[in-house]
């Protein structure tokens, strides 16, 4: 019933820490590097299969943004890695995608790692990681499903906003924002699911609706696991002390913090809803079933005494009266309908019926 979930599994088992290991879906689709660079007058965005070639465009004084499309070719994180001083712990966490969302800082840098999710009856989560260094932010991410970032691009694109104008800390910032704000329109898609549910099962309970209530309370609780650390993630940040972060960022980050909190509040109201539905199913279910049974034992209930007086009657002994008396049939079927009729009076009476 529903999709199987890809089981939590350590690849590295037995191998020394820090050692790369990619335990995602197996692709050979290239890994594209896209470079933006700006500051308030200048804007460069170019794509590049090559490292080399990308870092040989890499500019001084101006905020750089390497966007990394494709974590499982381990060479690349490697030379990332050696290029920008990057722990071989972090490298480690990069290409390990069953991460939970968390924010850690380095001497030479400050890192995340968070969920991008889609819905389409069913909900993905991709792994991203985040990298904040000097003037450069570096984000890797898996190459499929897409991402939620093309609404910073056309800001730095058309120069709208204040991302042109400020730090590389505010675009770290603003790629988690637009991460987090992606998961409202998931949460929309997931609230229209759970309406058509709920209605669907009000007006037509069948198992099909109950298995369609089962799986949409699995994507929920997998939402969940997703967008639950997000919270203590932003909080960290909020509580870094760390220089790459300025003070006017954090002021970002609070309103970012309360974004990730309605998120929370909204998937657990959700929860709760998909839960008292599957109540209200249950309840709806057994209360038929009652009804059922109540009819039974009325009916059983008014035709035992006349049972009663049909076998009574059924024996055919020589010596009974009644077999030899010309109306002794018609009697027998008066006493047998006004035993049935005072039954039901008295259950009507007794609001029974």
């Amino acid at each position: 019933m529903g999709k199987k979930r890809r089981k939590v599994t350590k690849p590295d088992i037995g191998l020394p820490p820090g050692t790369l290991v990619y335990n995602g879906k197996i692709t050979t689709e290239r890994v594209k590097i896209t470079l933006i660079e700006y500051n308030d007058t200048e804007f460069f965005e170019r794509e590049f299969y090559d490292l080399s070639e990308c870092m040989v465009h890499v500019k001084q004084g101006m905020v750089k943004w390497i966007n990394v499309e494709g974590i499982h070719k381990i060479e690349l994180i490697e030379a990332l890695g050696k290029h920008y001083d990057i722990h071989p712990l972090t490298q480690e966490d990069i290409v390990n995608i069953d991460q939970r969302p968390k924010f850690e800082e380095y001497a030479s840098y400050a890192y995340s790692i968070m969920k991008m999710i889609t819905f389409d009856g069913h909900v993905h989560a991709e792994q991203l990681s985040l990298i904040l260094t000097g003037e450069t932010v570096i984000s890797f991410q898996e190459p499929h499903g897409g991402d939620a970032f093309d609404v910073i691009r056309t800001r730095l694109r058309q120069a709208k906003g204040r991302v042109r104008k400020l730090g590389s800390d505010y675009l770290f910032y603003c790629l988690i924002d637009a991460v987090v704000d992606s998961y409202f329109t998931i949460i929309e898609k997931i609230g229209d699911a759970v309406e058509e549910i709920e209605e669907e099962i009000m007006n037509n309970e069948n198992k099909q609706s109950l298995k369609k209530l089962y799986e949409l309370k699995r994507e929920l609780i997998f939402l969940r696991k997703q967008v639950w650390p997000m919270r203590d993630m932003i909080s960290n940040m909020i509580r870094s002390e760390s220089d790459f972060i300025t003070k006017d960022t954090q002021i970002f980050l609070r309103d970012l913090l309360d974004h990730s909190t309605r998120i929370i509040d909204t998937v657990e109201t959700y929860r709760d809803l998909l839960s008292g539905i599957m109540d209200v199913y249950l309840s709806n279910t057994s209360n038929r079933m009652n009804e059922v049974m109540k009819v039974l034992t009325i009916m059983s209930s008014i035709f035992i005494p006349v049972t009663f007086v049909a076998g009574v009657y059924g024996m055919n002994f020589p010596n009974m009266p009644e077999i030899q008396s010309p109306s002794g049939y018609a009697i027998v079927w008066g006493i047998m309908i006004v035993m049935m009729l005072g039954q039901i009076i008295y259950f009507r009476k007794k609001k029974w019926l």
